[in-house]
């Protein structure tokens, strides 16, 4: 069964960007220290980062972030999603209106205009058939940003919450959470590294 899978990081204080975020600064200033796991030498953190991207059937981002990561300096052949860990699995993009063009062409992008549950439902749609090729069990990650993974939390569309709790506090910037419709959950593993403690829970 494809499940809806939230997966972010964020700060001791709810943050999952530092203050001031734009576009030369995607993360906001001190941000970046929320991804320190992501390229840390840490076996076990290795190991968090491979197991939550080869289980990506398809991916889910907002437009904010889509313009960060295809911009100029956004992804490249060595930084992207996963790190180089897995392969390139399909993205979707939440956002009012496709652009015109894009840098990462020989990535699968999907453009939805017509609001986050169409996205996630197309997404569900591409993790299935990639499910299906495979003979995997594949998921459909929302990567973010935080507004996205509020809006789909609030919105019930999320299956599975997966937190990288990173050691900082940042004291501003984009909150995860703001306020929105209360969810129920069920807290399934915890694993503490030297980077961030990975956190992974139901959402009922």
């Amino acid at each position: 069964m494809t499940r809806i899978i939230a997966d972010i990081s964020v700060s001791l204080d709810g943050f999952v960007t530092g203050p001031d975020p734009g576009p030369a600064n995607g993360l906001g200033t001190g941000g970046a220290a929320l991804h320190t796991w992501a390229f840390s030498d840490d076996p076990v953190d290795r190991r968090v980062l491979r197991d939550g991207t080869a289980r990506s059937g398809a991916v889910v981002l907002g437009r904010r972030l889509f313009d960060l990561v295809d911009g100029p300096g956004g992804w490249d052949d060595t930084t992207g999603y996963g790190a180089g860990e897995v392969g390139k699995p399909p993205f979707v993009v939440v956002t009012s209106s496709a652009p015109r063009s894009v840098r990462l062409a020989g990535l699968d992008w999907t453009f939805v205009t017509t609001g986050l549950a169409d996205a996630i439902a197309a997404a569900r749609e591409l993790a299935e058939a990639a499910s299906s090729a495979s003979g995997k069990d594949l998921d459909v990650v929302l990567m973010g940003g935080g507004a996205t993974v509020g809006s789909a939390l609030d919105a019930g569309l999320v299956d599975v919450l997966s937190l990288h709790l990173a050691p900082v506090v940042l004291g501003a910037g984009t909150p995860l959470f703001t306020g929105r419709a209360p969810r129920t959950l069920v807290q399934r593993s915890v694993t503490p590294t030297s980077t961030a403690t990975h956190l992974t829970y139901d959402v009922l």
